[in-house]
Formats: structure tokens, C-alpha cells, sequence
């Protein structure tokens, strides 16, 4: 027996949205349930944007965590990044401030669940943003941190970050940070989901 996939348009997934109990993306059509996090995500996203948040004090940036959603028009995706960076004024979606379409850079946390997908498909679709710059990718099991960076000639340059003392420096941006503040407080021997 074959089970049919029910599709939604941007507007009724939204409207699911604003009632829901807890977040989905939407995939071109599909809403997919997002699953919850572990206190290790919870810890490198907060530890990296705490830092990057004190770090843009004063400059002409905003910084999101987790409950931004952002739009990805050209591949009708819905999202929500660890963390977001925008330069200069956020751009809107819709008629409110909860959607916005112009990172500069994003950084996801890395589990089991969404690694393929984050690593895959979800860089494409983000690639298609004109704003942004760069990505990164932070594993919750070890010290494992990747850079993508797009160079001036649209090129997309990865650099490997995977020792404790280790200093990531981003290129979008003035910010260097270095992985065992990234890594503060995690515990590696408790998992992942």
C-alpha cells in the first residue's frame, strides 16, 4: 500500500506555522519536522553566537539564533539556521519580521539527522542567496569544525578545522574564535540525537 505525500503551498505552510507547537521547514511542498536538540547543539550554537554577538557590538550587522526562519526563494525552501548574520538591514518575507531572506553568513551544528543534508542540499539552496558568504559546519561529537567561504570569483574554498586549539577566522566578516570556546562546556561522551 503507497501512502500519498501531501503538499502545501508557501502561504498554508505558514499558516501551520504560526500555530504549530514546534518548528518545521519546508521543502518545496513537503513540511518536515524538525527535530529537537541535544544539549551539545544547544551549547555550540549558543557558545558561537555569544561570542560572535559581543564580538559585532557597536558594527552594522544583526545576529540570529535558532527561531529566525529564513526564505530561500529560488529552491521554495523554509529554514531555520543555528545562527544567521545579516549586514546592514534585514530583508523580509510577508507582512512580519520573522522570515527574513539575506544572510551573510550561517552556521548550522551538526547531528546525526540533518548532517547529509546540511553538508548536501541545504549549502546548495544557500549558495543561491546573493548575500551570502559563507558557511559553517560544527560537528557535535568531536572537535570538527568546517569553513566554506566564497572567494571573489564565486569560487567556494573548505578549510578543516579539527584540533581544540585550533582559531577559526572568518572571511565575511572581522571575527576570529577559536574551538575551544566554540566547544565550552560540551560533553562529547554524552551523544548526540
Amino acid at each position: 500500500m503507497q501512502t500519498q505525500t501531501r503538499y502545501y503551498t508557501p502561504e498554508e505552510y505558514l499558516a501551520l506555522e504560526e500555530k504549530a507547537e514546534y518548528k518545521n521547514e519546508y521543502r518545496d511542498g513537503e513540511i518536515i519536522p524538525m527535530t529537537g536538540g541535544t544539549t551539545n547543539h544547544n551549547k555550540i550554537a549558543g557558545n558561537f553566537y555569544a561570542n560572535l554577538k559581543f564580538a559585532l557590538r557597536g558594527q552594522n550587522y544583526d545576529t540570529y539564533i535558532g527561531d529566525v526562519r529564513l526564505w530561500i526563494p529560488r529552491y521554495r525552501q523554509y529554514t531555520y539556521p543555528d545562527v544567521m548574520v545579516i549586514q546592514g538591514e534585514p530583508i523580509y518575507t510577508g507582512t512580519n519580521t520573522t522570515t527574513v531572506t539575506n544572510p551573510l553568513l550561517i552556521v548550522e551544528v551538526l547531528s546525526k539527522s540533518t548532517k547529509n543534508y546540511d553538508l548536501g542540499d541545504k549549502f546548495i539552496y544557500y549558495r543561491s542567496i546573493p548575500e551570502f558568504k559563507e558557511y559553517i559546519l560544527i560537528d557535535q561529537t568531536k572537535y570538527h569544525v568546517m569553513q566554506h567561504n566564497q572567494t571573489n570569483d564565486g569560487k567556494w574554498i573548505l578549510t578543516d578545522y579539527e584540533s581544540e586549539t585550533a582559531v577559526l577566522e572568518l572571511n565575511s566578516l572581522k571575527f576570529q574564535i577559536n574551538l575551544h570556546d566554540i566547544y565550552e562546556k560540551v560533553n562529547f561522551a554524552d551523544g548526540e540525537d
